[in-house]
């Protein structure tokens, strides 16, 4: 059972991963041995599973919006190759124009056109470049 020392604790870490035991233990008004006792409880206990970053894929790569339009029924070597492609961010079966619709990171134009140059063993696609990020 978590109490309110630990909530402020995974909120903390929620914010900041990198914060020293004793930085957490300062704002939380225990040691940083009380703090580290705390969190290797909750990671034992499967509360916190792990640690991670956040990267601003924007800064290293430009992002895509991919409508494909499949002109083979073979849906399952499709959503196979889209789950084996890194670049391929999501991937959502849609209703309207188009069957899916992608989101995928590309570096240049080059690796933009090997990706498409894949995805016509499916089918069509209409392309939209992101210009900027709003939420």
């Amino acid at each position: 059972m978590l109490d309110q020392t630990d909530i402020q604790i995974l909120n903390l870490l929620k914010e900041n991963a990198r914060l020293q035991w004793r930085e957490i233990g300062e704002l939380v008004h225990l040691t940083g041995q009380a703090v580290s006792n705390r969190i290797k409880r909750m990671e034992q206990a499967g509360i916190l599973q792990g640690y991670t970053i956040k990267i601003n894929s924007s800064s290293l790569c430009k992002t895509a919006f991919i409508t494909v339009f499949m002109k083979t029924l073979d849906h399952p070597a499709f959503i196979k190759f889209v789950k084996a492609t890194e670049s391929v961010l999501d991937c959502d079966r849609i209703s309207g124009e188009g069957c899916y619709l992608l989101k995928v990171n590309f570096v240049d134009d080059d690796d933009l056109m090997g990706l498409l140059s894949k995805l016509l063993t499916f089918g069509n696609y209409r392309v939209n470049i992101s210009i900027g990020k709003v939420k």
